[in-house]
């Protein structure tokens, strides 16, 4: 077998449908063009890559708080994804709950975009997220993870990492931001994004830069705390990114076949509650839900 063929689970993509679901009046980027992706689209890339299940990551860009595209394809492709969302730190138990009701698995917090302000203000959110067994994903850039990892480790959520916490590539494993990161593992409750080498690589594909990054975190979690995302449609990418090329790079990345399917299959099952689907199991049908 190889990546092509092994179960996976993409743990870190977007659907934006601007035509059913408009864009924010507020929001700071509108994706347009080929960083577009609807959900029809998606799952046509899931299953050329026999991809079985996806992480839908509430988007910063077009959308923020507004969950209506993320919930419609939660329902339109009932089992085939599960979701992530953004909301607001003061929303209620009664309304987490219901976004769990409807697939959502946990809360996203973009500190690289929006300052870590706003997660060192969310206690009672990540309080809440931890009673109703929904992870908090965190996306932070640079140093702040020196920051917010030591208040990150004191929370009861369970926390998920994205895109290696995007250190600065010139500095090193060393660098203080990707150090706090490794202490995180020390926790048990912590897992960890291998996804969005573009985003902190400063060489093109296959970003040979960021793979002391990935060997580094692999070593310190260990595949059962790890993941992978293809960060589909690539928003705000410096160059052009497609499904098969990340897939091969995850496959060098990571050789043995125990070690992948522990990443693409068993830890997401475990930490985002995917039912699971076997190879070979029709997934034509969840076109048709959506026809």
């Amino acid at each position: 077998m190889s990546v092509f063929t092994e179960d996976k689970i993409d743990c870190h993509c977007h659907v934006f449908d601007p035509l059913r679901f408009p864009y924010r009046d507020d929001t700071t980027y509108r994706p347009a063009q080929q960083e577009v992706g609807t959900p029809a689209q998606l799952i046509h890339a899931m299953n050329a890559y026999g991809v079985r299940h996806a992480l839908l990551v509430g988007p910063t860009s077009g959308y923020r708080t507004d969950n209506r595209c993320l919930l419609d394809t939660l329902q339109r492709y009932d089992g085939r994804f599960r979701g992530i969302a953004v909301v607001d730190n003061d929303i209620g138990r009664d309304a987490l709950r219901a976004l769990r009701e409807h697939g959502v698995t946990g809360v996203a917090f973009n500190p690289a975009m929006e300052g870590i302000e706003l997660v060192l203000g969310a206690a009672d959110l990540f309080a809440a997220l931890a009673d109703l067994g929904m992870v908090a994903q965190v996306q932070v850039a640079g140093d702040q993870m020196s920051a917010l990892g030591p208040w990150l480790a004191r929370q009861p959520a369970t926390l998920v990492v994205d895109h290696c916490g995007r250190p600065d590539s010139p500095d090193g494993v060393g660098q203080a931001g990707f150090q706090a990161l490794l202490r995180l593992a020390d926790s048990g409750r912590t897992a960890v994004k291998l996804s969005g080498w573009q985003k902190y690589a400063r060489r093109p594909h296959p970003y040979e830069d960021a793979w002391p990054y990935a060997d580094a975190l692999l070593r310190a979690f260990g595949p059962e705390h790890c993941l992978w995302g293809s960060d589909w449609p690539f928003l705000r990418a410096p160059e052009r990114l497609d499904y098969g090329p990340l897939l091969t790079l995850f496959e060098q990345l990571v050789p043995d076949a125990a070690a992948r399917r522990q990443i693409q299959w068993d830890t997401p099952r475990r930490l985002f509650g995917f039912a699971g689907q076997p190879v070979g199991a029709d997934t034509a049908h969840c076109e048709s839900v959506a026809s």
